[in-house]
């Protein structure tokens, strides 16, 4: 269905045929569960460590784009690419230093 037959149709028609779809559906189920993944990871993680852990979703979109789908990505995302993963690990680097520091002040309190 193109934009113009859209715009000329009867909205109860298009709700109905959404409401029918099961790609819509299946859609709808994939975003559940990734909302309660990302509940459950904030229930064990600081934001600060989650997001970016996340956000590594775009740098799988672009390698799969790429390889899968053969499209062509500029310069400019993979530059994208590399400044997310960079971000990623230097999140990740600092939250294993935190925890370390953690379970030093507490085995230090420990033997006090």
């Amino acid at each position: 269905m193109t934009m113009k037959e859209i715009g000329s149709s009867n909205w109860l028609v298009l709700l109905s045929r959404a409401v029918e779809s099961p790609t819509l559906w299946v859609g709808t189920a994939l975003l559940t569960v990734s909302f309660v993944l990302f509940a459950s990871a904030l229930s064990w993680a600081d934001l600060s460590f989650v997001v970016p852990a996340v956000s590594m979703e775009v740098v799988v979109n672009v390698f799969f784009a790429s390889y899968f789908l053969n499209e062509v990505v500029s310069l400019t995302r993979w530059m994208g690419v590399l400044f997310i993963s960079v971000g990623v690990i230097l999140v990740l680097r600092s939250e294993r230093q935190k925890a370390h520091r953690e379970r030093e002040e507490i085995l230090g309190s420990g033997s006090r």
